[in-house]
């Protein structure tokens, strides 16, 4: 990777995981603390833990509609902002009505899938899985460490003191925002002539995209249905406290992620993505059955969620560089917020089915998780190859006019996009190498004023 990459994925990264932790540390001591708000009864405490979920569910389109038509880093600001605002609300709240309200507009600031397509955008196309990859790292590591620190620093700090945490996280996050590197697209197809309907409409014809969002939404739904039932059964089988459990989560985690990882390099690199990505739907089903089957015994419990850690950090790496490369250039941001929209509303699901899964004998619970995964393989099964296109990067001449030499470098066949970090003096060209002639190579080379390495 090269230092505006580099740079890039620090940025994103920091931001992805100061919105996780600020999320999830109130999801494993609400239940208990929100009992102290007024007019708190066990289905509003549910709604304040859910809303949030539903709220990025229903605002991740828009936002993303609105992030291909302008630029991404505004819009990321505006959602940092909501994010915070919220925050506040909730810590000052003193009836469970505020909290609700509080979260919900947190919830609105909807910005994960802006925030992928911003690192598509300063990524080139190899490079892209690594980074979707380091994201998908950051996002459940996050994930654990805020289940693990929220039980620990409720008892110092208060509910209203983590939400006011949760308002300086994302204050943080505002500050890297700064400094990640700010792309200019441009694109051979302007978006300025199309409705927002017509750029949705354009991604939702896609089979093979909807094909991907099933997949994030059946993974994320199981995910949020097993951090629900699991709790219950490693104190019931292993006799380990809610403390206890993260130092189980956390090893079986980077295992899966060391393992994953030999097999997103093949997926890139060998071109076999289909193979790699339903290898891993296959081996969650697979997961969630021996769960089915070996929940009463401790090492069913860890073999179960070693698979699905593995399969998990396969589908959470894929994604994202999947949706990049098939969705239209132009239409980036809206495919990755349709993702990130199914990914909440599984959340969203799992989380009320987890509930309702809780009462259920544990070989029913696993069986029916298993079964969803298992369905949501064969629909998927279908999917095509991504297209693989190359990419390089060109030092911008001194002194030229942007916008014509960006146009002249669109011009040439088989110049699928172009990325400019002016600031840098960098832009990344996206290449078709089937369409691109000795004669292109010389005109972009020419374009360059130095020789192109494709």
């Amino acid at each position: 990777m090269n230092s505006v990459e580099k740079r890039a994925i620090l940025g994103v990264g920091g931001i992805f995981a100061l919105r996780m932790v600020g999320l999830f540390m109130i999801v494993p001591v609400f239940s208990v603390y929100g009992n102290h708000y007024a007019h708190a009864t066990p289905f509003l405490i549910g709604l304040a833990v859910g809303i949030y979920g539903l709220g990025q569910a229903i605002f991740q389109i828009p936002m993303s509609l609105a992030a291909d038509k302008f630029p991404r880093k505004p819009i990321i600001f505006l959602g940092l902002i909501l994010f915070a605002i919220g925050g506040i609300i909730a810590a000052n709240a003193t009836d469970i009505y505020e909290v609700i309200i509080g979260r919900a507009l947190a919830g609105s600031g909807a910005v994960s899938a802006v925030l992928m397509a911003l690192l598509a955008d300063v990524t080139r196309e190899e490079m892209r899985t690594k980074a979707m990859a380091t994201m998908g790292l950051t996002i459940a590591t996050s994930i654990m460490l805020a289940f693990a620190f929220g039980p620990l620093l409720v008892g110092s700090l208060g509910i209203s003191g983590l939400f006011w945490l949760t308002s300086g996280f994302a204050i943080l996050a505002m500050l890297l925002l700064v400094f990640v590197p700010t792309p200019l697209r441009v694109l051979k197809h302007n978006l300025d002539n199309k409705t927002i309907g017509q750029q949705l409409a354009t991604v939702l014809k896609i089979g093979d995209l909807n094909r991907l969002h099933i997949g994030i939404f059946a993974l994320h739904l199981t995910m949020t249905s097993i951090f629900v039932i699991l709790p219950h059964q490693l104190n019931e089988v292993m006799g380990l406290s809610v403390r206890q459990q993260g130092l189980v989560y956390l090893p079986l985690l980077f295992i899966g992620f060391a393992v994953a990882i030999p097999f997103i390099i093949i997926a890139e690199k060998k071109r076999k993505m289909r193979q790699v990505f339903l290898g891993a739907l296959a081996l969650i089903t697979a997961a969630l059955a021996i769960l089915a089957l070996g929940s009463q015994a401790g090492i069913g419990i860890i073999l179960g969620l070693l698979l699905y850690f593995m399969g998990f950090n396969l589908i959470e790496a894929t994604i994202p560089s999947w949706i990049s490369k098939r969705a239209p250039v132009a239409n980036k941001a809206t495919a990755m917020g349709i993702s990130s929209s199914s990914q909440f509303f599984g959340a969203f699901v799992g989380g009320a089915m987890g509930g309702l899964l809780l009462s259920q004998p544990s070989l029913l619970a696993w069986g029916i998780l298993a079964i969803i995964m298992g369905v949501a393989l064969l629909l998927i099964i279908p999917i095509a190859q991504p297209p693989y296109l190359s990419s390089t990067t060109v030092s911008i001449p001194k002194n030229v006019n942007m916008q014509d030499w960006s146009r002249q470098m669109l011009a040439v066949d088989g110049v699928d996009e172009l990325v400019v970090m002016a600031k840098e003096q960098v832009a990344y060209l996206k290449l078709d190498k089937t369409q691109l002639t000795d004669d292109a190579r010389q005109v972009l080379s020419h374009l360059a004023q130095s020789p192109l390495d494709i």
